[in-house]
């Protein structure tokens, strides 16, 4: 019964799911996760998704429904949550199919439910762009085209989006460079274009490394090597080993003589760098004299020579390789026979110009003589003039080179003319001469040179930057690019700054320019070097010191320095009443850091309380006396003295000089206490004394109200105690202190202080103890005391033994709280 009754469920079951097909879905969920989750990984609570409790998904026994055989989500219907089931490959799943999804149902029974849920795979970057091969073997011919295209095999990333393949990257991109396009079927054509020429004669294989890199995070990355050979092609011409070849040869010489070897070399390789020779672009006649082998190149004699026919012959050897490439050398072959003629000077090789440096020994010149006498008529002789640095040597038979004699120096002579000579031994002798012209060309023999090896030039201080301070000159006895002159400064440090702050040069034209202003008191001169360097290979040059020396200008005013001047304190000179006339009283000292007449200085009296009295020496600055001193001259005399150099214009400082007419110095004191230092300044302590003396004053009424106050209470309470028969409470003075700390008001001591504008001055003394003076003072002022003396106090008692014992106590910082050093 129960199988039956489980047949007919599934049976029921099936008809209920084949009419939900037919109809629309009761509710449906989406989800996102990351490929590679997992087993049990969350993916979502579908009980709160679909808006059901947990207790439905128990009742109706929910389960989840999927297509096909892998089920990669599970329900915990304990929990009403969606957790991974299996591992989920995106690219296994989807492959390149973007979004990445895939679907189930799920049923609930007692009513029957049906949901359907999405879970979206979203792509991490877990794979690697790979090639099809690790390598990668191309052949390419050495005359390949610019531009020429070769394509490449693309890489492969399962991943998509942003984790595939983002670009190509191609190293080294000497001779190619990368192009990627991008294809209608999502793939790319990777092609790499030759961008230089290759050359296999220079670099025969090209090793490049082409590397795929997608955009995922962490960036992955793939390589591939590609291996390039260079294919040989005949883009290279035989060369001769040499332009003109040269051979002598007798006119009775037997067929297959060897003349001489034409040899040529192919820089290609196989049978483009083959070569062969033959004879071209030569007269027909001398192509009947002469044969040369294919393949050696050799020259032999091929007819009968003679001499009075012709006397040299020149052949035109082609040396040609498979591709058709040629290269064609000269064969002059000398043919030797009798001397029956005027001797024949023929300029074989000539240098119209040589190299002043070139040693003694020097070809310039490679004459051939030729007579076509015989025997002693064909002994010829040749020489040239003997004015030149240069003579005549014999080579070869015919052959003759000029050659240098001496040391050549193109500053003194420039150009020669040469006279070659030549004679035979005939009878009567025959000549003939030829000229050729040298010229000696300029090396770069001689360095610059300064028109003065030092240089000097005043510069006034204070002078505008980029002024021109002066011109250095140099010459050079070369020509042409070796006389061009170029100037440098020799870099150093001038008073820990570098020169190239102070001056600059022209390079050009050697003029220098002052960089910044100059400063005679910070630097009176400064040395430095001058480099005139020519444009030669290698350039010579030569060095000059230059010396700059900074001239004074008036721009510092005389400082004085006795008296000092001094804001806060007053310094008095005494001149006693007996003073004679003559008395030095003082000496103003000032100095001027200008020089010469600048720093003169000279001292006038300007102002004083009494002009009679007292001179100033103009040159010493001595304040004396110039006349005899009386009683009726002032006791303060102040006189303002100026301080003038001798500069254009002068400049000038005052100093007052403050003197005290008095036989001793209380005298003074007294009468400089209220000497006006500042007027300022005074003013101010006024007002401080003032303020202090108000408040002091309130205070002390104050203080005096609340004592007289306080007796009259407590007296009071005492007759009102006295008249009552209460017990009778031990009554402490104010001034009792207690034996716990608390009593009331502290002894009172007295102290003189005597201020004066001098701290040193001033003096304090102790007053004794219990004394009916008291000091006070406002803490504000820094000159002004007031001792104020006082009725006889009420609270002045005789001290108590407790009293007695706490004597030598702490009570105060005087000096702090007087302000007094």
């Amino acid at each position: 019964f129960k199988l039956l009754a489980e047949r007919g469920r599934c049976q029921a079951l099936l008809v209920i799911l084949c009419l939900l097909k037919l109809s629309a879905v009761t509710g449906q969920a989406r989800y996102s996760i990351p490929e590679e989750q997992a087993e049990g990984s969350y993916v979502g609570n579908i009980a709160r998704d679909l808006g059901l409790d947990v207790a439905r998904l128990m009742s109706g026994k929910a389960r989840i429904i999927t297509k096909g055989n892998r089920q990669y989500v599970d329900l915990n219907r304990d929990k009403g949550t969606l957790v991974i089931k299996e591992r989920i490959d995106r690219e296994e799943l989807c492959e390149k199919t973007t979004p990445c999804s895939f679907s189930f149902e799920v049923i609930l029974e007692n009513p029957i439910q049906l949901y359907r849920v999405t879970v979206e795979v979203i792509d991490i970057n877990d794979n690697s762009p790979s090639f099809p091969k690790d390598e990668i073997y191309l052949k390419m011919v050495e005359n390949a085209a610019v531009g020429t295209r070769f394509s490449l095999e693309s890489a492969d990333d399962p991943d998509v989006g942003i984790n595939d393949i983002q670009k190509y990257t191609l190293k080294p991109t000497d001779h190619f460079i990368l192009e990627v396009q991008n294809q209608p079927d999502g793939g790319s054509l990777v092609e790499m274009v030759l961008q230089t020429p290759l050359d296999r004669e220079r670099e025969e294989t090209h090793t490049l490394v082409l590397v795929a890199s997608d955009g995922g995070e962490p960036h992955r990355s793939g390589t591939v090597r590609i291996h390039i050979t260079v294919l040989d092609a005949n883009d290279n011409a035989p060369v001769c080993n040499q332009a003109v070849y040269k051979a002598d040869v007798k006119e009775n010489s037997p067929e297959g003589t060897v003349v001489t070897t034409v040899t040529a070399n192919d820089a290609d390789k196989g049978i483009n760098g083959e070569v062969t020779y033959s004879i071209a672009r030569t007269a027909k006649e001398t192509k009947q004299l002469f044969e040369v082998n294919v393949k050696t190149g050799e020259i032999k004699v091929a007819g009968k020579l003679d001499y009075e026919k012709s006397k040299s012959y020149q052949l035109n050897v082609q040396a040609r390789d498979y591709g058709g490439y040629t290269d064609t050398c000269k064969v002059i072959i000398q043919v030797i026979d009798e001397n029956d003629n005027i001797p024949t000077i023929q300029l074989m090789s000539f240098s119209n110009s040589i190299s002043e440096d070139s040693p003694p020994g020097t070809t310039i010149a490679v004459v051939n003589v030729d007579d076509e006498d015989s025997d002693v008529n064909g002994v010829v002789k040749c020489s040239i003039n003997s004015d030149v640095p240069f003579k005549i040597e014999s080579s070869l038979t015919g052959y003759y080179t000029i050659v240098t004699d001496n040391i050549l120096d193109r500053e003194s002579i420039s150009e020669y003319n040469i006279t070659i000579t030549v004679s035979d031994q005939g009878s009567p002798p025959l000549s003939s001469s030829k000229n050729i012209n040298v010229k000696v060309s300029d090396i770069n023999d001689s360095p610059p040179k300064f028109d003065e090896v030092e240089y000097s030039k005043t510069v006034p201080e204070n002078n505008s930057p980029g002024f021109s301070v002066f011109t250095v000159s140099a010459s050079d006895a070369d020509w042409g690019q070796n006389a061009r002159i170029s100037y440098f400064l020799e870099e150093k440090d001038i008073n820990g700054a570098p020169l190239s702050s102070l001056v600059s040069v022209n390079s050009e034209n050697g003029v220098i320019h002052a960089v910044r202003s100059f400063d005679y008191e910070q630097m009176k001169s400064f040395e430095f070097n001058i480099t005139a360097r020519d444009a030669g290979s290698p350039p010579l040059s030569s060095v000059a010191t230059v010396k700059i020396i900074v001239q004074d200008q008036n721009d510092n005013p005389p400082q004085v320095l006795y008296p000092v001047q001094t804001g806060g304190s007053m310094v008095a000179e005494m001149v006693p009443r007996s003073a004679d006339v003559g008395y030095l009283v003082t000496k103003v000292v000032a100095v001027d850091v200008d020089s010469g007449q600048n720093a003169w200085l000279s001292y006038k009296l300007q102002k004083a309380t009494d002009r009679a009295l007292f001179e100033v020496g103009l040159q010493n600055g001595e304040i004396r006396t110039i006349r005899q001193v009386t009683d009726k001259d002032a006791v303060k005399q102040r006189l303002t003295v100026i301080v003038e150099d001798n500069g254009q214009p002068s400049r000038s400082a005052t100093v007052v000089v403050n003197v005290a007419v008095a036989d001793s110095f209380p005298e003074v004191l007294s009468e400089f206490t209220d000497f006006p230092h500042d007027k300022e300044y005074n003013d101010n302590l006024t007002f401080y004394l003032v303020l202090a003396l108000a408040v002091v004053s309130f205070l002390f009424i104050t203080c005096l109200v609340v004592i007289i106050s306080v007796k009259i209470y407590r007296w009071r309470q005492s007759r009102v105690l006295y008249q009552s028969n209460l017990p009778v409470i031990p009554y402490y003075p104010p001034r009792y202190s207690d034996t716990l700390g608390t009593g009331t008001l502290q002894h009172v001591y007295n102290y003189e202080v005597c201020r004066t504008t001098d701290s040193r001055k001033s003096d304090c003394k102790f007053g004794r103890a219990g004394s009916q003076n008291v000091l006070i003072m406002d803490p504000s002022s820094t000159g002004t005391m007031q001792r104020i003396q006082n009725e006889k106090s009420i609270l002045d008692e005789p001290d108590s033994p407790l009293e007695e014992m706490r004597k030598g106590s702490f009570v105060g910082n005087v000096a702090e709280d007087l302000g007094i050093d």
